[in-house]
């Protein structure tokens, strides 16, 4: 079968279009058809093998000299082709969507995914806007549902609201009732109104932790302001949701890393509560978001489809260009 692979760090022009032996799935496992996968910002950071104490810490994705697996990916869409002999909740022929986690392995032909990290693709989506969701759709989830508690009323901040995770984010906390706020760039306001966003604020305009209102919760998915800015757009007993963030910028030893140990370090200090945010996916939370997009609640927003043969330029543009929303690889046709 084609899939993307890398053997060695670097930029996108590590990645290559190769034949590799298709997979077979385990007794846990269903083989899929991709039809879609969609890149995230961990793809180029495994792919850069950034930041790089990464390396010794997450000996799960991380290698010394390249990442752990070849075929890089790790969210998809399809149809299943084979069943492992444990494997009760799906069969051949049914529509699924999940994430491979380290495992990657998502910009192929053919994948083989844990039964755990699947479920049911909703109807009402595209294969191309069902693999939008898995990551950043669970990372804006947890963020929003589980760390922020949002509920009606509450005034939440989002830092780098037209991104994948986001425009997730959005949407999630408006569908519990949230007042949002959405930082973002002047080009992306419009998109951020229309996916409900009650404020917007152009970063290049207005800095939002110098003056105006303050905020219930700040999640931050960019990692570009200080530790003391973003507490000075919080209320006094306010809660701070730190998730990654970056582009490539030549390298780093920590990366985003660096604000969440020293959130870690000044929590005990002050009564605003600092929550690092670490991504776990699996059917459950699959099948809540699904159940939003059924319900019209969210909709995923794609910035740009590619072709596999051209999944390094999709990766290039991730890591580089401040991508709107999601950047999806389109694999195999439905049919």
């Amino acid at each position: 079968m084609k899939a993307i692979v890398q053997d060695r760090y670097g930029s996108s022009d590590q990645l290559r279009l190769d034949e590799v032996d298709q997979p077979a799935p385990a007794d846990d496992e269903v083989l899929v058809r991709v039809h879609a996968a969609a890149v995230n910002a961990a793809d180029w950071h495994i792919m850069r093998g950034d930041p790089r104490l990464a390396r010794l810490v997450m000996p799960a994705a991380f290698g010394w000299s390249g990442p752990k697996r070849r075929v890089r990916g790790r969210d998809f869409a399809g149809r299943v082709e084979a069943v492992g002999r444990r494997v009760a909740r799906f069969q051949p022929g049914d529509e699924v969507f999940g994430d491979l986690g380290f495992a990657d392995g998502a910009f192929a032909e053919y994948a083989c995914a844990p039964e755990a990290l699947v479920a049911r693709k909703p109807a009402v989506l595209t294969f191309e806007q069902a693999a939008a969701m898995p990551l950043a759709g669970t990372t804006a989830l947890m963020g929003v549902r589980d760390l922020a508690e949002a509920r009606p009323g509450q005034r939440m901040l989002v830092n780098g609201a037209s991104g994948g995770v986001g425009t997730f984010a959005v949407q999630i906390a408006k569908s519990f009732g949230a007042e949002v706020t959405a930082v973002c760039s002047a080009r992306n306001a419009d998109l951020l109104r229309s996916i409900g966003a009650d404020h917007v604020v152009d970063y290049a305009k207005e800095d939002f932790a110098a003056h105006g209102p303050r905020y219930d919760v700040v999640f931050d998915l960019v990692a570009n302001r200080s530790l003391a800015d973003l507490r000075r757009a919080l209320t006094p007993d306010g809660v701070l949701v730190l998730s990654g963030g970056g582009v490539w910028d030549g390298g780093s030893l920590v990366g985003p890393m660096g604000l969440s140990v020293k959130a870690a370090l000044t929590s005990r200090f002050v009564r605003q509560r600092f929550l690092a945010l670490s991504t776990k996916t699996g059917w459950e939370k699959l099948d809540v978001l699904a159940g939003l997009a059924e319900s019209g609640a969210v909709t995923p927003v794609i910035d740009r489809t590619y072709p596999l043969a051209e999944a390094p330029a999709a990766v290039r543009y991730v890591e580089v260009e401040h991508a709107r929303a999601k950047v999806v690889i389109t694999v195999a046709q439905p049919g």
